[in-house]
């Protein structure tokens, strides 16, 4: 985790390293300061020499001022370092999960991955400046104390290592018992992100069926959970402060009983016992910063562990060796293929298929809800790969060829149309951002979008919301075409992508890809008989398997499934007439 993790420090390396530096000059400046004291109260006070009080006092405050410059300094490298460390984190999740075949995407959930690169990476970015900082300056501290301490006098240092072991037990049981309990919080987080974002998403949804109460208390039952989680956690790391207070006055008093007596005793100056009690208060000082190092670092680390996951995670989708970047045709092949989603299920989710498309022809696949009609075409732009057999475009193997322009001459409008803030046309230029305004109208008059985009006020550059809320499922679904037209491609999926328009733009835009892409295979799924009836050939699926191929004529005679289908649709028949 930590390898995978400290790569991303990258250009900060510097910073990272003058940070401690830095601290280091502060802390050795600080631990000089009650020597300087002791001496002013040994040497001048007691020996009544002013020039001695001079010299020291000017030392302590030239110390203190190199202090206070290593102590800024340090702040500003290491606030620098651990903000550019996670900058470079969730950049690097970011590209990480462009990468991520669907197989990869679903083995995440969409809130975990949010979570992972807000709440994991703010919590590894507080810990690397803690690292930079406190854990420099506390162990630094400590070591250096405990040094001037044994110099001062040993018998009595000696009951700070007493302490620091009892410290040292009493700490590795809270963190080693609150980590577990951290890991199991951000889960918890993801269940609340969750939960925010399907609310939010399906806000229409929820206002129109009145479940506000319940998906109020859906969220109130998330967020108690995050509750009781982290109550749980802090009920243990409460004792972390109880026991510093402890250990810090049993020091305390045990310095100051036996020291009085080596005063007397004359085996201690005051200015010795005096600086004894301020690096008694280094030390422990250094003790609490520790602890508290090991409270935060028992959260990073598990926010680490879902960063590194995320980071070392291996796309199960990546180019071969030597791959094709050239397309020749639009011909689909499947040949005796088998899929399903998990290699840990025993049933395929698609079985034996076998398809033979030619070039420029229009399909068309029909079939009951969980037939998998979008999983077969998932394998064609090599959306998931094949278990067994081979999915073959333009003569070869899609896994031959170079994913860019595989998915560059395969368009695919999945049953999700999904558009992204700005407007019309930097929508449309997803599609091909070079395309030129004569280019982008083309496509749309072809996807009977210009019908609607005409009567905007500002037309083109009309500007779309997140995710398309401030247009229709139609107007949507319309743009989603043109958009995958601009490509060009050699192979044109419509996923269900029609399903909310009109039947007469439907009929519009099967007429115009006829007429204009000739030369492009065009695949429809849909639910409509009128979208698909007029396809070269169309294909039945039932429950992963072929149930029938042919065209409308041939299945209406030949195919059960089919004609039930068109009885219902088209002529009010009962299923099985």
């Amino acid at each position: 985790m930590i390898k995978t993790l400290i790569k991303e420090v990258k250009e900060y390396k510097k910073a990272s390293f003058l940070a401690p530096i830095f601290i280091s000059l502060e802390v050795v400046c600080e631990v000089a300061i009650p020597f300087m004291m002791a001496k002013i109260i040994d040497l001048g006070v007691e020996m009544k020499d002013m020039k001695a009080i001079i010299f020291y006092g000017f030392m302590m405050m030239v110390f203190s001022f190199i202090a206070l410059y290593g102590g800024k300094k340090s702040g500003e490298y290491a606030a620098y370092a651990s903000s550019g460390f996670a900058k470079n984190l969730r950049a690097a999740m970011f590209r990480k999960i462009q990468d991520f075949s669907f197989e990869n995407i679903d083995k995440f959930s969409t809130a975990g991955l949010v979570t992972r690169m807000t709440t994991d990476v703010s919590n590894v970015q507080n810990s690397y400046q803690m690292i930079l900082r406190i854990c420099f300056r506390a162990p630094l501290m400590l070591i250096c104390a405990m040094f001037m301490a044994f110099q001062i006098h040993s018998e009595l240092a000696m009951i700070f290592i007493g302490a620091i072991i009892f410290l040292a037990i009493v700490l590795f049981s809270i963190i080693k018992i609150t980590m577990k309990i951290f890991d199991v919080a951000f889960e918890k987080y993801d269940r609340l992100n969750e939960s925010v974002e399907e609310n939010i998403k399906g806000i229409r949804t929820v206002k129109a069926f009145v479940r506000e109460k319940y998906e109020t208390s859906k969220f109130h039952k998330a967020s108690k959970d995050i509750y009781d989680i982290f109550t749980k956690a802090e009920s243990y790391l409460v004792f972390n402060s109880p026991v510093m207070q402890l250990t810090m006055y049993s020091c305390l008093i045990l310095l100051s009983w036996l020291g009085a007596k080596l005063v007397v005793a004359g085996g201690l100056t005051t200015g010795g016992l005096m600086s004894l009690f301020t690096y008694t208060t280094n030390i422990l000082m250094s003790l609490m910063m520790i602890s508290m190092i090991f409270v935060m670092m028992s959260m990073s680390i598990a926010s680490g562990r879902r960063i590194a996951e995320v980071l070392n995670e291996k796309p199960t989708i990546i180019n071969g060796t030597n791959p094709s970047y050239k397309v020749n045709d639009g011909s689909i092949v499947f040949d005796h293929v088998y899929f399903k989603y998990k290699e840990s299920e025993e049933d395929y989710n698609l079985t034996d298929i076998n398809l033979k498309i030619k070039s420029g022809m229009t399909v068309g696949i029909i079939g009951g809800t969980g037939s998998a009609k979008s999983t077969l075409i998932s394998l064609i732009s090599r959306l998931y790969d094949v278990n067994k057999g081979k999915v073959m475009v333009g003569g070869k193997d899609v896994r031959d060829y170079d994913l860019k322009t595989l998915r560059d001459n395969v368009s695919v409008v999945l049953q999700n149309n999904v558009l992204f803030s700005g407007t019309i046309t930097d929508n449309l230029r997803w599609g091909d951002e070079n395309a030129s305004l004569e280019e982008i109208k083309r496509v749309c008059h072809l996807a009977c979008a210009d019908e609607f985009i005409d009567k905007f006020e500002d037309g083109y550059d009309t500007h779309i919301e997140q995710g398309g809320t401030n247009v229709s499922g139609g107007q949507r679904q319309r743009l989603c075409i043109a958009r995958a037209l601009l490509k060009k491609p050699k192979i044109l999926i419509l996923d269900d992508s029609t399903s909310a328009v009109d039947t007469r733009t439907d009929a519009l835009i099967r007429k115009a890809f006829r007429e204009e892409i000739p030369d492009t295979t065009k695949i429809i799924i849909a639910q409509r008989i009128s979208s698909v009836e007029d396809a070269d050939m169309i294909i039945v699926l039932d429950d992963g398997k072929i149930d029938g191929i042919g065209t409308n004529d041939e299945l209406i005679k030949n195919n059960t499934i089919y004609r039930d289908i068109v009885n219902v649709q088209k002529k009010g028949g009962k299923l099985g007439e």
